[in-house]
């Protein structure tokens, strides 16, 4: 089983921070900042860790859990909220064998295609039925 967090980095207009990946051996999508848990890491603290490793932000509100998916192949990621403080950071790519760019889109006019647990995550945190093959689990309240 992989545990991973989907990172949802807002701004206060409501924009999302979320990379074009371009890792090798995969299809291109657009993901939110995100990746593995590490032993003894709670998802707060490894949405944290992956934000500032991914994209060099820490000037970032107390992260929030509110759901976590499951795929059809045994995939948990947990979707974390995080809140900016600093709402002129700019998102620097510092992964560039798995981040092209970064970019700050409207929840409405996200690029496509999402990666899939990021799709997930985006569907959960909208409200929106995700995709087949992928059960989501609401956690605490929004």
């Amino acid at each position: 089983m992989t545990v991973g967090v989907g990172a949802l980095v807002v701004r206060d207009d409501g924009a999302l921070l979320i990379g074009r990946r371009i890792k090798r051996g995969e299809p291109e999508t657009w993901c939110l900042p995100g990746g593995h848990v590490e032993s003894g890491e709670s998802f707060e603290a490894a949405a944290l860790r992956e934000v500032e490793e991914e994209t060099g932000i820490r000037d970032v509100a107390e992260p929030r859990v509110f759901t976590v998916v499951l795929s059809g192949d045994a995939r948990v990621t947990a979707g974390v909220e995080i809140r900016l403080t600093v709402q002129t950071v700019v998102a620097a790519t510092l992964e560039p064998h798995v981040f092209e760019r970064w970019i700050w889109a409207r929840p409405g006019e996200l690029p496509h295609p999402l990666f899939p647990a990021s799709a997930a995550v985006l569907a959960a945190w909208r409200g929106r039925p995700i995709h087949p093959g992928w059960s989501s689990y609401a956690v605490g309240r929004r």
